[in-house]
This record gives C-alpha cells, sequence and structure tokens, in this order.
C-alpha cells in the first residue's frame, strides 16, 4: 500500500477522532478537533447551502456549522442525546461539524490508510483522505482541508 499525500501529512502515527453517521462510522485527524460539545440548536443564516445549518457563539467567537450528514448527501434525523459539534480548525478556518454521535480516538500508521477507491460520482469520496481497516469495520478518513478549501465553506458567513 502507497502512503496518501496530503498537505497536513500525517506522522508515522497519528491520532483520528472517530464519530457516526447512521451506521457508518467517520474519522478526522485529532489534532484538528478544538472540542465537542453537546448539541443545542444553532442561529440559521440565509442564503447559505442547505448543509450550513447556521452559527453558534463560542466563547464570543461565531462558528459556522455544518451538518455532515447533508455535506455528504445522507438523510437528515432527528437530532437526539447522542447528536453532538465537533468543534474543528483547518488553517485560519473553524466551524462545528454535527455528527451522530462520537465513536473513539484511533492510533493509526500511514500503512493502515489505504486510498479511497473510485466510486465514480459519488459527494463524498472527494473529501476522504482514505479508509483505515481497524478490526473487522472499515473507517471513512476524512480530509477536512479538502471539505473546507473546495469552495464549499467559503460563504461570507463562513469567512475566517
Amino acid at each position: 500500500m502507497n502512503a496518501i499525500p496530503t498537505a497536513h501529512a500525517a506522522t508515522e502515527n497519528s491520532q483520528y477522532l472517530t464519530f457516526m453517521l447512521g451506521q457508518e462510522e467517520y474519522g478526522v485527524e485529532i489534532l484538528m478537533v478544538q472540542e465537542i460539545r453537546g448539541y443545542t440548536p444553532v442561529t440559521p443564516v440565509p442564503n447559505t447551502p442547505n448543509y450550513v445549518k447556521g452559527v453558534m457563539n463560542l466563547r464570543g467567537t461565531i462558528v459556522p456549522v455544518v451538518d455532515l450528514r447533508a455535506k455528504l448527501g445522507l438523510a437528515e434525523i432527528e437530532k437526539n442525546r447522542f447528536t453532538v459539534i465537533v468543534v474543528v480548525k483547518v488553517g485560519a478556518k473553524v466551524a462545528g461539524l454535527i455528527v451522530d454521535a462520537v465513536s473513539d480516538v484511533l492510533d493509526l500508521q500511514e500503512s493502515e490508510i489505504q486510498a479511497s477507491p473510485e466510486l465514480g460520482v459519488q459527494d463524498d469520496a472527494r473529501y476522504a483522505r482514505g479508509i483505515a481497516r481497524v478490526k473487522e469495520k472499515l473507517v471513512v478518513l476524512l480530509d477536512l482541508e479538502k471539505l473546507f478549501c473546495q469552495g464549499d465553506l467559503g460563504g461570507p458567513a463562513l469567512a475566517a
């Protein structure tokens, strides 16, 4: 297997925060995670994409909140006591990601991460850094830099 080059190259051993969206498990580099907050309703902002649910006040800073289910084309579900907002920082941008539940923290080596397969027209593949096999499950590792840098989060409400 080839290591996957990224702008934020992972070290030999990297940690990933994993979370659930439906029955699938996803992960992000833990160094990009600022905090995990229980879900609270956000303030809607007009003229934003459907996956931008609004903004929240994070200790005096206005932070956009993205529903990761909507961003990845998954069906919306009702929020429950497990729903959380994962606050991430990518470069100068900070955003909250609504996820169904937080799972675990994984220690992964680059050799355990495989390139994402070519899936044709599926949107979520373009945000995948790779896929890790952990025991008998697969974890899709998201590339937050791609998620933030492809113009999807560049609207006025989301400026750094």
